[in-house]
This record gives C-alpha cells, sequence and structure tokens, in this order.
C-alpha cells in the first residue's frame, strides 16, 4: 500500500490502527496487528477479567498488558486513554497515564474528553498522540492544542460516539479539508473496499475495530463472536446515552433498554440496567443476548473468525486488486 504521513509518523508498514474496544483488544490483539504491520492498541480494561473500581489494581492491570505487548512485538503499539467526564473517571484515567508514560509507551489514543487535558504531558514524554473527535470544529481544535493526528469515526461505527450522527461519508472528508495534520478515518471499515474508500475521502489511514472484534487473538467470549457472525442486514442499532450515542449489536438488551427509554425512565434507571447489563457481561462471562454488545454495521459484513494477520493481510491484497477497478470506474471522467 506504500508509506504515506501515517505511516510514517507511526513507524507502520500499513495505515491500518485497529480501534481499541473494552474488554476485547488486549495484549495478544494488540501485538498480532501490529506484527502485521497495523498498529495494535490496547483499549480499557484490557486483559481483565473481572470488574474493579480500584484505581491501582485498574492501572496496574495496564502496566502488566503494555509489558505482555513488549514481550510478543518489538513493533510501535498503541495505549487508549479515556479521559472521562466525572472527577472519578479522570482520576483513573490520570493514574493510568502516569503508568502508561513510566512504561514509555509509544503511542496514545486519546478519547472521550478534550485534547486540552492530556496532549501537552503525552507530547513532552515523546508519545504520538492521536485524538479522537466527532466534528471538524473538535478536530480543529485537537490540532490548535497540538496533536500529531485526528482520528473521526461516522455513525456507522460502533462503541461510544459523539451525537453528531455525521455517517463517514460526509465526516472524513470534512475533517480532512479542516486540518493540515494526517486524519485517520474510521465507520463502516471491514475490508480492502472500506480502506480505499476512506483514502480516498482524505483519510491518512483507517481506524476499525469491529473486524478485528471477530478474531482468534481477540479477548470477546466466543459467544459474543458467533453472535456478531450470525448478524444480518441491519443488526446494530444506536442507543442513546446521557453523555453519547452508543451503536450495538440488537439483542434482547438493546430491544429492553430502547423501550425503557422511549418510555421516559430516568437516566438512574437507565444507568443502573446498562451497569447490570454491561459490556462486561457479554465481553467477559458470554450473556451475548442480555449484554450490551459495541460493534459496527459492518458486523453485517463478518462472515468468518480469522487470524489479526490474515485479515491484515486480505486487506493489503484486495486494495491492489481493487485499486484497478476503481481506475476503471473513473474513466468516464478522466
Amino acid at each position: 500500500m506504500g508509506n504515506n504521513r501515517i505511516c510514517d509518523l507511526l513507524g507502520i508498514r500499513y495505515p491500518i490502527i485497529q480501534a481499541p474496544m473494552n474488554w476485547v483488544s488486549g495484549a495478544k490483539l494488540a501485538a498480532a496487528v501490529s506484527n502485521a504491520g497495523g498498529l495494535g492498541t490496547l483499549g480499557p480494561n484490557a486483559g481483565a477479567k473481572v470488574i474493579t473500581t480500584d484505581m491501582e489494581v485498574t492501572s496496574e492491570r495496564l502496566r502488566q498488558q503494555i509489558r505482555e505487548v513488549k514481550s510478543l512485538t518489538k513493533k510501535p503499539f498503541a495505549v487508549n486513554i479515556n479521559i472521562g467526564f466525572t472527577d472519578t473517571q479522570r482520576q483513573h484515567s490520570k493514574r493510568c497515564l502516569e503508568v502508561a508514560l513510566e512504561e514509555e509507551i509509544p503511542v496514545a489514543v486519546v478519547s472521550v474528553g478534550s485534547p486540552d487535558v492530556y496532549t501537552k504531558v503525552l507530547k513532552d514524554a515523546g508519545v504520538k498522540v492521536l485524538h479522537a473527535v466527532s466534528t471538524s470544529r473538535h478536530a480543529k481544535h485537537a490540532e490548535k492544542v497540538g496533536v500529531n493526528a485526528v482520528i473521526c469515526e461516522g455513525y456507522e461505527a460502533g462503541g461510544h460516539k459523539g451525537f453528531t450522527e455525521l455517517t463517514s461519508f460526509v465526516l472524513i472528508p470534512m475533517v480532512a479539508d479542516a486540518v493540515k495534520i494526517p486524519v485517520v478515518g474510521g465507520g463502516g471499515i471491514s475490508d480492502a473496499r472500506g480502506v480505499l474508500a476512506a483514502l480516498i475521502l482524505g483519510a491518512d489511514g483507517i481506524y476499525m475495530g469491529t473486524r478485528f472484534m471477530v478474531t482468534h487473538e481477540s479477548d470477546s467470549n466466543q459467544q459474543v463472536k458467533e453472535a456478531v457472525l450470525k448478524g444480518g442486514d441491519a443488526c446494530t442499532v444506536s442507543v442513546p446515552k446521557e453523555k453519547m450515542l452508543a451503536r450495538d449489536l440488537n439483542n434482547s438488551f438493546t430491544r429492553e433498554y430502547l423501550k425503557m427509554n422511549s418510555a421516559g425512565a430516568s437516566s438512574d434507571v437507565l444507568n443502573q440496567f446498562l451497569a447490570e447489563h454491561s459490556q462486561y457481561h457479554a465481553q467477559a462471562l458470554g450473556d451475548a443476548d442480555h449484554s450490551e454488545i459495541c460493534c459496527g454495521q459492518v458486523a453485517a459484513l463478518i462472515r468468518s473468525l480469522e487470524s489479526a494477520a490474515d485479515i491484515i493481510k486480505d486487506i493489503v491484497q484486495g486494495a491492489r486488486t481493487h485499486k484497478g477497478v476503481f481506475i476503471q470506474k473513473l474513466t468516464p471522467f478522466m
């Protein structure tokens, strides 16, 4: 695929970044993606099997995962830093940040908060900073603060994002036009066609989560992987929460939650329901029907359980093949 600004910035072979996924993207997946030429990313609660509110336990888990990645690959990798909205969330993220810096991570994927919070301390430590944004306005601010690159995910993407509902087809070129720093585009990407489309839209690299969830190296529970593989045309739904939207696999959990939300349930009631049917209950315990499974619309395109290396290999080979198709389709305009 050739080097570009993201490859040069991060020291990777292919402009493919594995998005962090809670309870899913641990050391094995991150290392596998990095070894295959992309950039693997440790997600929140990487490698964990039990829930804890102890920030020291959480941060030391992260330390162990960072060290495990380093034992599995000599290639660059990233750690996700979730800034958070509440004081407690900020305290947790600050401690995880401290551990990440102590372990001398090369790249940070920063999300769920303002770039004003951690960009300077990360860059001062020599860490490359990729900050997640949801609009071109946010991208401009992130660039002004000094991040190395911005990540924008369209409405199709799995997991948590803003309320803007901008699709990748609109958001990626909008952000690319707004900033001079590299842009990483995500949402709706699972194969070479999606990668090439994102690059043509103006992205320098792509951000892919759901496809990497359904891999041998993923920490995702086998029941969850099978549920995603069975997904049909419209197998995901958008779930409104207090601070952001989530895109989840459509199951008993989402139907009950949306019913409660439509009936006017209070925030306290909804948050309690979320806590009792969280991603942990699906990804770690295997309750794939009655718990939340964050995943993107591309779940409908995933039909096989593969290794991370094979997925990247297929993308690279497919990109070379589809590149000719793109040129042929452009001939009426040339």
